[in-house]
């Protein structure tokens, strides 16, 4: 992965004064790419690239150019498949400049425009200027592994890797966007294209961008997760474990390919633990490297089964301590390379299970997210079978079911809370000025996924794709894993997130999903062939990381500060009596807020605390 900035500039000619401004934007990215960085500019283009040199290590600088020299890239990213891409466009005589798997994409352009982009395996956020037309084009990879983000003024149009970089050019201004704050509290994180700056957009999961010179933008979905609907289980079920393990393999193969030291991430659980013993499997001569998090507290702790798989990959094991201290110590950090609010503290244990990646000399990493959301790995799932045999009932009133029928199409479906009631809890919880308009802040009034794409699903694939365009692509994969990692300078891959691998996994029969009441039912099965039994017998576990009450309760000073009462007032975003009744039943020794079917309300209120001290003036007067 690397750092990508830029923009068109839409009045006047390109000046010096534009490469100081591509400059101060690449610096904001120098821990996405810590190898090199560039700037350069064509025609009323400009263009920042800062570099993590993974592949193609003595000739992959960016931007690269085709044949002809009227093509230009930038990519933070890798093309997994670039070998057998490579091989056949040279057949068709395309000539390569350098060894880089994404100088693919320029040739591909070349011969089908932006058709080409299912051709691609990978993780990828790229700027593409074509001289010839005048366009610049600007893509996310399918999963949204890779992060893009861009803006609009009267100026420029101005795109890069994070929010920072672009906060550097003189035109942008700081605004918060309230209704990106209102998705924290009401969802797991933000979702694209939202952002918690306002007019600053998060380019969506399987989009690309399409820019011209003078600065009209249209937005074109080139791919999304389309499930069938109910599925027929004509097949056996091992001709599905035999295909997901097929996959599985290929897929953790093609992430293994790289000029420098790979190794993984290991939790102690299904996911990772598989991804392990693959990797193990294909180079079992090969001594990789795994990274882990362990806790003092041996009841929360996974340590015991990270030794279990660690020996059988026959890997060498970091471990990492991490004391719940961490957590304040990091959580400034954190906030600022996400560039967000949090609603749990874990992102500071990722921050520091990259530093030790980084310490130890590797910038790949291997991880098992993405199982949870394409084989119904969560509780939710299991809620939905338990409702549909009347296990319990919803007692949900009309006008909660009025906000489901208008947020998924579907007044019967239960994601994450009873919105009415949740409503109640934000309302008590934002400042007068808030309230006042928050029919206009509330995210439940905007569009959160297309809804039209749940018609005709089973409820377990609609939990899935709502999981997957809620839960994963912004907040798992993004805040959480790729920016934890690359504020250290790491690359993370995801084996369960390659293309392949997750549309097979909308054509697996929902009964090979949850079987009865075990989740991640056909995964288990497939892991039974090549990882140890303590894993795949194990319940699943679900670490919740502490969050404000330990904050509070261990008197961290700046935290304190940050939710003063003068300072909550002066603000003008949340109430600071709420705020303070809050604080009272948090700081009671032992108290703590059973995540997830309680809220945390405080982190968030601290963590935007902390992003308005990182990104926005402390003189904020626009909602007061």
């Amino acid at each position: 992965m690397c750092g990508i900035s830029g923009y068109i500039k839409l009045k006047g000619s390109v000046s010096e004064e534009d490469t100081r401004i591509a400059e101060a934007m690449n610096a904001k990215l120098v821990h996405r790419g810590p190898d090199a960085n560039t700037v350069q500019t064509v025609d009323q283009v400009v263009f920042g690239f800062t570099r993590l040199s993974i592949i193609g290590l003595s000739n992959g600088m960016q931007p690269i150019t085709n044949e002809e020299e009227n093509l230009f890239l930038i990519c933070n990213g890798e093309i997994f498949n670039f070998i057998e891409l490579r091989e056949e466009l040279r057949k068709k005589g395309h000539e390569f400049r350098t060894d880089s798997d994404v100088e693919v994409i320029i040739h591909l352009y070349e011969d089908q425009g932006m058709d080409f982009l299912n051709q691609l395996n990978g993780q990828f956020a790229f700027a593409l200027y074509d001289k010839r037309r005048k366009k610049l084009f600007c893509a996310r990879d399918q999963m949204g592994i890779a992060p893009l983000y861009y803006t609009r003024c009267n100026e420029a149009f101005i795109f890069a890797s994070e929010i920072k970089a672009i906060l550097e050019h003189p035109a942008v201004k700081r605004e918060v966007d309230l209704t990106g704050l209102d998705q924290v509290l009401t969802f797991p994180g933000l979702i694209s294209p939202r952002t918690s700056f306002k007019n600053i957009l998060s380019l969506e999961n399987g989009h690309y961008l399409e820019v011209d010179a003078d600065g009209k933008v249209s937005d074109h979905e080139y791919w999304d997760l389309l499930y069938p609907g109910p599925l027929e289980n004509n097949l056996p079920e091992s001709y599905y474990i035999d295909e997901l393990e097929a996959l599985l393999q290929q897929a953790v193969r093609l992430r293994l390919r790289s000029d420098v030291t790979t190794g993984f991430y290991l939790s102690g659980g299904l996911d990772s633990s598989a991804i392990a013993m693959k990797i193990h499997q294909l180079e079992p001569a090969v001594r990789k490297d795994a990274f882990s998090i362990a806790f003092p507290d041996a009841e929360i702790s996974e340590a015991k089964y990270q030794t279990i798989v660690a020996e059988a990959a026959n890997a060498v094991h970091h471990t990492k301590t991490f004391h719940f201290n961490d957590i304040s110590e990091r959580l400034q950090k954190a906030i600022y390379h996400c560039e967000c609010p949090i609603k749990e503290t874990y992102n500071t244990a990722s921050i520091a299970l990259s530093e030790s990646v980084r310490s130890a000399g590797i910038k790949v990493i291997l991880s098992g997210e993405g199982a949870d959301e394409f084989f119904a790995g969560y509780v939710g799932y299991r809620f939905d079978k338990m409702r549909a045999m009347n296990f319990f009932t919803d007692e949900a009133g009309a006008a909660e079911e009025d906000i489901r029928e208008r947020v998924w199409g579907d007044r019967k479906f239960i994601y994450e809370r009873n919105f009415k009631a949740f409503n109640e809890e934000k309302r008590n919880l934002y400042a007068t000025a808030v309230n006042d308009i928050f029919d206009q802040v509330d995210c439940l009034n905007h569009p959160v996924i297309d809804k039209r794409k749940l018609n005709g699903l089973t409820t377990l694939q609609k939990r899935s794709y709502i999981d997957y365009k809620t839960r994963m692509v912004d907040h798992l994969v993004s805040d959480h894993g790729d920016r934890m990692a690359l504020a250290n300078s790491v690359e993370v891959r995801y084996p369960f997130l390659d293309i392949n691998l997750v549309e097979f996994s909308a054509t697996v029969p929902c009964d090979l999903k949850l079987n009865d009441f075990t989740e991640k039912y056909i995964v288990k099965k497939m892991a039974a062939r090549f990882v140890p039994p303590a894993i795949v017998e194990r319940e699943k576990f679900g670490f919740v990381a502490p969050g404000s009450p330990y904050l509070l309760q261990h008197h961290c000073e700046y935290i304190n500060d940050l939710l003063s009462y003068d300072l909550i007032k002066r603000q003008g975003f949340f109430n600071p009596d709420e705020v303070e009744r809050l604080k009272k039943i948090y700081s009671q020794p032992g108290y703590k807020v059973n995540v997830p079917f309680e809220n945390d309300l405080l982190i968030v209120v601290i963590t935007f605390g902390i992003l308005l001290d990182t990104f926005f003036s402390s003189s904020l007067k626009q909602y007061k």
